[in-house]
């Protein structure tokens, strides 16, 4: 994807934001969906092995299994209490960082997963697995916020959708480092969970020399002077007038108003079909089972009849594809529209289901409702990962080579919705496509009125 941004973009530094902002972000997502597939026979012994050293008995199957879904799953939890907290963080923190301190959660899961079969404690595993999604919670709701705000509005969607490149980008790299050759050998697997950590360092030497959000700078914070400071150094000399000027609008337009929360959203008739839009695609992200497909992708290649020898670069290759089809729309998506590409991929379940998040919530709601938008989203997509995760193993067992059904239905009914309810975003400033929805939200009410009865209507008339 970067290499497809480069020519486009006017500064180096924007460049560089997207690649330190990407990497210590989604990028982590990825890593670590992908890295915990690889030892899943060696962590399973492992906790085997510790329960029958402190009690002197084994463990069932099924609970083995139930144990695993859950160190596989409490990821999710983590992603939730990131995703919770990732609104106030930006509100309060700033996008840039709450970056950067966000890196303190993989740091301590690193240090958890590292030193755990030291420790002979699967807990630490599971424990470790929880800071690790409460880092990658909050990296994927402020990441494409700080990248989109910090874009100019022609390539505003390329940029965002960086984020989907750097997730496919961890997924692919997670799977070469877990191959047995590298650190998914029954011996190395505590240094592959705590692999994650490098990322994170990556991040903290590189982002700290970048620009904050211009956007927020002026909008949430009132520095005119610093938002222009940031400019110049995202854009390099070109003329920032009209860019200022759309940004001074939206200041104009929410004057007086404070960050919303979650629940203010719910109750602004203003927001209806935004939100409606967010509840249904963040759901569908994880329900359309996409995920599980990494959380058990040993799994699931072995009940196919795979060989095991070469389960491990099947694997490589589901990742490969995911990558280029993410980097093929950083190439497209300013010609072919928000709209088509998200239509297209449910259509034909290829396309990375993160690009929901990024170009919906980060477009469609104005600055004070982005943040609470975004703990909606994200509270959901995290949600339904650890229902999808923690049933997946059980649904294989259940429906067998049926197992992807339901998730076939999920992904034709959002691509109706897609089709039906969803405006295209593309070329669009945040104020055109915030009025693009009042719109909708605003007819719906004058429906509603109309259709309440004769008895209102003649009282109005009277």
């Amino acid at each position: 994807s970067s290499l497809i941004l480069q020519p486009s973009l006017s500064g180096k530094v924007l460049f560089l934001t997207i690649c330190a902002a990407g990497i210590g972000g989604t990028f982590q997502y990825g890593y670590n969906i992908s890295i915990i597939s690889a030892p899943t026979t060696y962590i399973q012994t492992f906790i085997n092995e510790t329960w029958l050293e402190r009690t002197g008995a084994s463990l069932e199957s099924d609970v083995i299994l139930l144990v695993w879904s859950f160190i596989v799953s409490v990821y999710s939890l983590g992603g939730l209490t990131g995703a919770l907290i990732a609104g106030p963080m930006a509100i309060k923190l700033g996008r840039k960082t709450s970056l950067l301190l966000n890196n303190a959660f993989v740091i301590i899961a690193a240090v958890l997963s590292g030193f755990s079969r030291m420790a002979k404690s699967f807990e630490m595993i599971m424990l470790g697995r929880f800071f690790t999604g409460i880092n990658a919670g909050v990296s994927m709701n402020i990441q494409p916020m700080y990248l989109g705000e910090s874009a100019p509005k022609k390539v505003r969607g390329a940029v965002a959708l960086t984020s989907a490149s750097f997730t496919a980008l961890g997924l692919v790299l997670g799977q070469v480092v877990g191959i047995r050759e590298l650190l998914g050998g029954e011996e190395s697997w505590p240094l592959l969970l705590a692999s994650n950590v490098v990322p994170g360092l990556i991040q903290l030497i590189t982002l700290p020399w970048l620009p904050e959000s211009p956007r927020y700078l002026l909008i949430d914070r009132g520095d005119k002077e610093s938002c222009i400071c940031a400019l110049q150094k995202l854009r390099g000399n070109g003329d920032l007038s009209s860019e200022l000027e759309e940004m001074l609008a939206e200041q104009a337009a929410i004057k007086g108003q404070r960050a919303k929360s979650p629940w203010e959203l719910f109750q602004n008739p203003s927001v209806r079909w935004q939100l409606i839009s967010i509840i249904v695609l963040s759901s569908a992200m994880q329900l359309c089972g996409n995920d599980s497909m990494y959380f058990y992708a040993s799994y699931v290649f072995q009940e196919a009849g795979i060989p095991y020898d070469k389960i491990q670069y099947v694997i490589i290759g589901t990742g490969c594809c995911e990558l280029i089809t993410a980097v093929t729309c950083n190439a497209i998506i300013e010609r072919a529209g928000r709209r088509l590409l998200i239509l297209g991929g449910y259509s034909l379940m290829a396309v990375w289901a993160i690009i929901f998040m990024v170009a919906l919530s980060q477009q469609i709601f104005d600055q004070m409702s982005r943040p609470a938008a975004y703990m909606i989203c994200g509270s959901l997509i995290w949600s339904n990962l650890f229902t999808v995760g923690m049933a997946f193993p059980f649904i294989v067992e259940g429906l067998a080579h049926f197992c992807y059904l339901p998730f076939f239905t999920v992904c034709v009914c959002t691509a109706l919705y897609v089709g039906f309810f969803l405006p295209e975003t593309k070329g669009k400033t945040f104020l055109e496509i915030s009025n693009e929805f009042k719109k909708r939200n605003f007819k719906a009410q004058t429906c509603e009125k109309f259709w309440k009865g004769p008895e209102e209507i003649k009282s109005t008339m009277l």
